[in-house]
């Protein structure tokens, strides 16, 4: 080599070594090649961190020392956090270990998930706080990273969780970062909740969107103007009514539909009260009439009048006896509240953990074109349809249930989704009054149907509303905040978020017990098999070498 020529080469080495570095500070590109797509943003997402202006901070408290299981959680979340950050630099990041803040977190809303770990064999239990804090400007929301579902094993909570965690995050981010655009009509006129039982509702609602209050009975004063003022609404929420519904109150429901007002009913046809109950020992079940079938049957879905129970219930508290003058309780499934895991082929009720319901209705779907009928929750096997009137004792709980029972039974239906045309139920009818533009065929729409009216009802503790997420006498936790509120996402969503809950993300989860098994196996052909290939390769390569060289 010319000596001469030496230092120009290196000049020119260091150059395109510079040239590269500034050209990759300058292009960055990533390649999803999991099968699933696992690391490629939908539309949605990237549309809603895009809109992104100012700066937006995300601490995640999945840092520190806790199961291998939830490392998965950690990484998942990781690596989609850096996919936000390379498509909007203004999101910033970090890993907190939360150790030493456990109390300011708590003080935030931020309870700490209790776990049972099973490893080499042994179960144990360890304390994490899987959750996140989003700040844009002066707003904070806090994400759950952890789907606490309580029918769900350990492994499924944990696929279930990185399946949710794209939908979370942008559910968040974009819940700080959007105006508020669509109005929701609470309806009343017709005995439907106080606002006191469903106010844990509302304010998770109002973050999102414009709430008010539109009293259906004053069409019987105006009905010209009652019909043409909820169209200003784009959804309507009717939440137990407990009276008849008249003819022109349904007329003005109906049209409203057929110009594309989307509706959430939450109905029953029954009069079923645990408080009742709770006092007598017995209660009367028998049929309440609203006058909504006609509606419900013209748009495809009937709400019969009878009690669903179920085995699969949810607990309620009673006292069992006294020790000294302090009175003892115990926890019993109580058939007639069954817990629902919701339809999880539905993009809207994926990932959702299981709802309760009490004294439901059970549903049917009637056939009509151009309307599709999707089922969001409905019974397990072991339930059973209950005719009304009927008479209910709390010693039913204990009888012990048969099975065998429930040999013949079928799945029934408590919630279902309406998509498409709707027909007017006044088509050729007499209308109850006239009005302009009235429809007898609507615009594409859709509509949610429960036939459970307590469904968004919330506890009451000392005139204070409590969270519909959790029962105050057991603890147990429910999805029915989660579920209405994905209902009124996907019933108004121009986002395209609800469509993030359809993606499916592909775990290989590990068999931890398989694996302990079979753990001495696979040491031996991941460390010492290797071990003695090497041994064979370097004494076949000397002999060679050796003869070769001889």
């Amino acid at each position: 080599m010319n000596k001469k020529q030496t230092p120009i080469k290196i000049v020119v080495l260091l150059a395109v070594v510079i040239l590269i570095n500034v050209l990759g500070s300058k292009i960055y590109e990533r390649w999803d090649l999991t099968h699933d797509n696992r690391y490629t943003l939908s539309e949605a997402s990237e549309k809603i961190i895009k809109n992104i202006k100012d700066p937006i901070q995300i601490n995640v408290y999945l840092q520190g020392d806790f199961p291998s299981e939830f490392k998965r959680l950690q990484l998942e979340s990781k690596q989609l956090l850096e996919e936000f950050k390379s498509d909007n630099s203004k999101i910033h990041f970090r890993f907190i270990n939360p150790t030493g803040h456990e109390k300011d977190l708590i003080q935030k809303g931020l309870e700490p998930s209790r776990l049972q770990v099973q490893e080499d064999g042994k179960i144990s239990q360890a304390i994490i706080f899987p959750w996140a804090i989003i700040k844009y400007g002066d707003k904070s929301e806090n994400v759950n990273l952890l789907q606490t579902a309580v029918i769900n094993a350990e492994d499924d909570q944990i696929e279930n969780s990185v399946q949710a965690l794209e939908y979370n995050f942008l559910n968040a981010i974009h819940k700080i970062t959007n105006t508020k655009s669509k109005k929701i009509a609470i309806l009343k006129g017709n005995g439907e909740l106080n606002d006191l039982y469903i106010a844990d509702m509302l304010r998770k609602v109002k973050n999102y969107y414009h709430l008010g209050v539109f009293t259906l009975d004053s069409v019987q004063r105006n009905p010209q103007k009652t019909a043409k003022d909820i169209q200003g609404y784009d959804l309507a929420i009717i939440a137990k009514p407990t009276e008849k519904f008249t003819e022109a109150e349904k007329y003005t429901m109906d049209q409203f539909i057929m110009n594309g007002g989307k509706t959430l009913w939450m109905v029953d046809n029954a009069y079923a009260e645990l408080d009742s109950l709770m006092q007598t020992g017995e209660a009367l079940l028998y049929p309440r009439d609203l006058g909504l079938t006609d509606l419900f049957f013209n748009y495809g879905v009937r709400i019969n009048s009878d009690v669903v129970k179920d085995l699969y219930g949810s607990k309620i508290l009673l006292q069992t006896g006294n020790t000294g003058n302090k009175p003892q309780f115990s926890q019993f499934i109580w058939p007639y509240h069954p817990l629902v895991l919701p339809n999880g082929k539905n993009s809207l009720s994926k990932n959702t953990e299981p709802v309760r319901l009490r004294f439901p209705n059970s549903m049917d779907t009637l056939k009509n074109k151009d309307v599709t009928k999707k089922i969001l929750l409905q019974s397990s096997k072991l339930s059973q349809i209950v005719g009304l009137p009927k008479i209910i004792s709390l010693d039913e709980l204990t009888e012990k249930p048969d099975p065998k029972k429930f040999a013949d039974e079928k799945e029934k239906f408590f919630g279902v989704l309406l998509e498409g045309k709707f027909t007017s139920a006044y088509n050729n009818r007499v209308k109850p009054f006239s009005l302009e533009n009235a429809k007898d065929k609507g615009i594409e729409n859709k509509m949610v149907v429960i036939s459970d009216g307590d469904f968004i009802r919330n506890q009451v503790q000392n005139n204070q509303p409590l969270s519909l997420d959790s029962d105050k006498w057991t603890q147990e936790r429910f999805g029915n905040k989660e579920f209405l509120m994905n209902a009124i996402n996907y019933l108004l969503d121009d986002s395209g978020l609800i469509n993030i809950r359809s993606k499916t993300v592909d775990l290989k989860i590990l068999d931890k017990e398989k694996a302990f098994k079979e753990r001495s196996k696979w040491q031996i052909i991941n460390i010492v098999l290797p071990l003695i290939l090497l041994a064979i390769f370097g004494f076949i390569f000397t002999f060679i070498r050796k003869k070769k060289y001889q």
